[in-house]
């Protein structure tokens, strides 16, 4: 093989060199483009991730605050709701009981009263000797019954008629007015209770009208406010 043959054999390997490190050098390129485009793709994903889940956060945030502070505007209305309903239901009450002053002004019915009270009082201590006590206005009407209501009672508990002793000393409080307005106060009615004072019966106006209206709410606020009652 002489110089020359030698020379273009080296020129054909040399050529053939050059291609294997283009080819691979293109691999290389391409290949290393690839990964950086999947490299890429997968922080452009990981980004829209954190973004998607920082919006659903927040989204979850908004709603919780509008569903806290819907609670809240309700909770507010519902209180508004029963404020304006226990000031109907007492405003009745307070009508009802200047309606009780009218009751006294009745002689004859008020004095029937005070002794079917006076009665009822008996019946429910069944105490051989009580101490009654009346207001001080009403105790000429309680002296001209309390006979007959001794015999009523005696005769309905198959007893003999008790010892009523009517206390002059102390009297429960005046009606009602203008000039004691936040003072205690008594409508009419008596309070009887053992001599031993450990028994007490109520039976004053006032007190009746709190037990009726106790045991009556319920139906008061039904007719009041319908299915909207507390």
């Amino acid at each position: 093989m002489n110089d020359a043959d030698v020379s273009k054999q080296i020129q054909q390997m040399v050529r053939f060199i050059r291609q294997e490190a283009e080819e691979k050098g293109n691999e290389i390129s391409v290949s290393a483009e690839e990964e950086f485009n999947i490299e890429k793709l997968q922080l452009v994903e990981a980004e829209k991730k954190k973004i998607r889940q920082e919006y659903e956060r927040k989204e979850k945030q908004v709603e919780i605050r509008k569903k806290i502070e819907y609670s809240m505007q309700l909770n507010a209305s519902r209180l508004t709701v029963l404020q304006a309903q226990d000031d109907l239901v007492s405003s009745m009450k307070e009508a009802a009981g200047k309606e009780l002053l009218n009751v006294v002004h009745d002689h004859h019915g008020y004095r029937k009263l005070l002794k079917e009270l006076i009665v009822q009082s008996l019946l429910r201590l069944k105490e051989p000797a009580v101490l009654l006590r009346c207001r001080k206005d009403d105790l000429g009407l309680v002296e001209s019954v309390l006979d007959s209501a001794k015999l009523e009672y005696a005769e309905k508990a198959n007893v003999h008629p008790p010892d009523i002793l009517v206390d002059t000393i102390v009297y429960l409080p005046p009606a009602p007015s203008h000039h004691h307005a936040h003072g205690p106060f008594c409508s009419g009615g008596v309070v009887l209770a053992s001599r031993d004072g450990k028994i007490v019966c109520e039976n004053t106006l006032d007190a009746r009208l709190d037990v009726v209206f106790r045991k009556k709410l319920p139906e008061i606020r039904k007719w009041l406010f319908g299915q909207f009652a507390a």
